[in-house]
């Protein structure tokens, strides 16, 4: 049973280094909406590609009368630290029961 809590725990890491990584990645995103980049920059591109599936899906579903200000970011960045404490404890605290 060890060996399964070794991979559960090693799972919650891997899977809270990605989520951090998405997190600053939106971070970065949303800067640079703040200063109208190149778009044809190959990192401002990136960024773009992996954002903007994400951020699309909850524009969707967001009213946009607030003054043309874009709240999709903020409600991703929560989504993403709700399933860091969600998420990735759970995972560690059923290694650690194992």
């Amino acid at each position: 049973m060890f060996v399964i809590g070794n991979f559960l725990f090693g799972l919650a890491k891997i899977l809270n280094i990605a989520l951090t990584i998405y997190m600053w990645i939106i971070i970065a995103q949303a800067v640079l909406s703040w200063v109208n980049p190149d778009p044809f920059n190959p990192i401002v591109r990136i960024i773009n590609q992996i954002t903007e599936p994400v951020l699309s899906r909850v524009r969707r579903y967001l009213p946009t009368v607030f003054g043309g200000i874009d709240f999709s970011p903020i409600i991703v960045l929560l989504a993403v630290i709700f399933l860091q404490a969600f998420l990735v404890q759970s995972l560690m605290q059923m290694a650690s029961m194992m």
